[in-house]
């Protein structure tokens, strides 16, 4: 069941495939989320991708994250179970993800943002710097980063060979498609699964279709000044990205004053996920 809730409770369960859906109004939307963790220190929130819902956040990342901090997901705006109508552009999106932030009553989090929670993860740090402690970005560009404006393209495509093939289309987007790229997509997708109760809603199309054109608006923007982002960014990929080409994490990593670049070879999009292990160790050293 989906409590609604005025304040946030400490989590009382201890894998992320249990956390109850939690709801907290604020700005006018009714914010659905989840957390995991102790309730000390830090919170990381983390800012999902095109397309996603709180169920498709790797359990063992989360769980590897909660581990050692609060770990706090939310659907953003007009997604999964959150009201309202989702925004088209990446700042509205980060301003929504502050109004969320706030009304849990936090003054200062960690952000991991993957893929299109990278592009909300840098603006929140660019607008307000004093709220953020440390971001971890992953699978994600620059404003006006190259390649980024090919994303609405590649996403229908795979999403063709997915129904084509009868196979997720994260299988296309996420993974590259050696031997090793297409086990630890299905290993993935497995673990997608293992939530069984409470599961949330799926983005309907039109949500979808705003997320896209948000994308296609960031990915024709003017750059940002990223060397005002002045807090330790750990700046994550695979080698070989399709959605967000590899080449824009690099540039991000230059750009960013005080960053550590890490890419996973034969790996793609979502290289956090494939070398999950990995990553959460970087993380929590890095956190």
């Amino acid at each position: 069941m989906m409590s609604t809730m005025d304040a946030p409770v400490e989590a009382s369960v201890n894998a992320w495939k249990d956390a109850p859906t939690h709801t907290i109004k604020a700005g006018g939307v009714q914010f659905a989320y989840r957390q995991l963790g102790p309730i000390t220190g830090v919170p990381v929130v983390m800012l999902t991708h095109l397309a996603a819902v709180l169920d498709n956040w790797d359990p063992r990342v989360v769980d590897g994250l909660a581990a050692k901090h609060r770990v706090i997901a939310f659907d953003n705006r007009g997604v999964g179970a959150s009201s309202g109508s989702t925004p088209r552009t990446i700042e509205e999106m980060a301003t929504d993800a502050v109004t969320f932030i706030r009304a849990l009553g936090l003054d200062q989090v960690d952000l991991f943002g993957f893929s299109m929670g990278g592009m909300i993860a840098q603006v929140i740090a660019l607008q307000e710097p004093q709220l953020v402690r440390k971001l971890i970005i992953a699978g994600t560009g620059p404003a006006g980063g190259e390649g980024i404006e090919k994303v609405t393209r590649i996403s229908y495509i795979d999403i063709a060979r997915g129904l084509l093939t009868r196979q997720d289309p994260k299988q296309f987007l996420f993974f590259t498609r050696t031997p090793n790229g297409r086990a630890a997509g299905k290993q993935f997708l497995a673990r997608l699964k293992e939530r069984t109760n409470d599961r949330d809603k799926a983005i309907s199309v039109g949500s979808f279709r705003a997320q896209l054109k948000a994308i296609h608006r960031w990915a024709q923007h003017e750059p940002a000044d990223l060397a005002r982002i002045h807090q330790p960014v750990l700046v994550i990929n695979g080698e070989s990205d399709r959605m967000v080409p590899s080449k824009n994490t690099v540039d991000l990593a230059e750009r960013l004053p005080s960053s550590q670049l890490v890419l996973y070879p034969d790996a793609g999009h979502g290289g956090v996920f494939q070398y999950h292990e990995d990553f959460v160790k970087r993380a929590l050293e890095f956190l």
